[in-house]
């Protein structure tokens, strides 16, 4: 049965009881490390991945059978201020892309064995102007987030949460703003490709939105509300939904970090199942990746969104597993030395 939420209580809750890592399956994938065919610390940091999958996972010999993709899509109404090179209805256009399997992002999925699922969340009703009021009401709010969290398939054995939305890349760049400070244009990167001008409205729209919504700092889940989308609510959902069943992600560019980081300014640890796929173009990602303490595994100068740095990340994580899980020990092997 779907899961519904009454409350922002509710969601808060979720963030009171996070299970941990399993610590014996850490020590155990530790221990088998040390055993494998191979010098100590030769595969780098494929071996500290295979051990934190590993933990999570509770099984420290765990394997990538099941990894899933979901696309979130939302439109902004921020939007109609001029902060993208693009109109609100590519989105609508994008989406009816992934579903048609035409998308960067699907070719990806397809090539590394990944479910794929989308899911659009009210596109013909835009979020409202954040520098106006707020971006959503509670019930916008929690109707998003319930989206998210209702579409993690349980058996999953991995998650990337991906977003498609005309404007998000503002609504990422006020959130870092007003989580972390700084000057607006610090946090405020082209996005789509908007020309200087372009820049310098986008930057002035994320300091009013920050400025009009001042009062919600200290309190990250409304900062997320008051300045975020709802593809940015629906990934957080995805994300916590991912912890409650120990479900390791890859979180992708600076949309999904910066949506991610609400959660982890809410409670310290909420993103301890969650590695960095890789950094983006944008200016404010990597800043964001470092207030998180986030390592990407990759930095390819990508900036397209839709899940897909963290969907090419996949295959790091799996390269990892497979040479942890797979390879033979020194005994196994009948090599001296181990």
């Amino acid at each position: 049965m779907a899961q519904t939420f009454q409350t922002l209580a509710d969601v808060i809750a979720l963030l009171d009881g996070m299970p941990a890592p399993d610590g014996a399956a850490l020590t155990a994938a530790q221990t088998r490390d040390r055993l494998l065919t191979k010098p100590p610390g030769a595969l780098g940091r494929l071996e500290q991945i295979a051990s934190w999958y590993c933990s999570w996972r509770g099984d420290g010999r765990a394997r990538i059978t099941a990894p899933q993709i979901i696309v979130f899509a939302g439109n902004h109404g921020v939007a109609a201020q001029g902060v993208s090179a693009f109109p609100p209805e590519v989105t609508v256009q994008m989406v009816a892309n992934f579903r048609s399997g035409g998308a960067a992002v699907n070719q990806l999925a397809r090539q590394f064995g990944a479910r794929m699922d989308v899911h659009a969340l009210d596109l013909d009703r835009p979020t409202w102007d954040f520098t106006q009021m707020s971006a959503m009401d509670p019930p916008d709010f929690l109707a998003a987030f319930a989206v998210g969290w209702n579409a993690v398939d349980p058996a999953a054995d991995l998650l990337v949460a991906g977003e498609m939305g005309i404007g998000n890349t503002t609504s990422a760049s006020a959130i870092a703003h007003a989580l972390w400070g700084g000057q607006a244009q610090d946090w405020t990167g082209r996005g789509t490709g908007v020309d200087t001008r372009g820049l310098e409205i986008k930057a002035r729209v994320v300091a009013a939105g920050v400025r009009r919504h001042a009062d919600s700092s200290g309190q990250p889940l409304e900062i997320l509300r008051c300045l975020g989308g709802r593809e940015l609510v629906a990934m957080t959902g995805a994300i916590l939904r991912a912890r409650h069943l120990s479900v390791p992600v890859i979180l992708d560019g600076f949309i999904c970090t910066a949506a991610a980081a609400c959660l982890e300014a809410a409670r310290t640890g909420a993103l301890d199942h969650c590695i960095a796929g890789h950094v983006s173009a944008e200016p404010g990602h990597e800043m964001a990746l470092a207030k998180l303490g986030k390592e990407p595994l990759l930095s390819l100068g990508m900036r397209l969104g839709e899940g897909s740095g963290a969907a090419l990340a996949l295959s790091i994580v799996q390269g990892a597993l497979a040479c942890h899980s797979g390879m033979a020990t020194f005994a196994e092997a009948n090599i001296a030395g181990g």
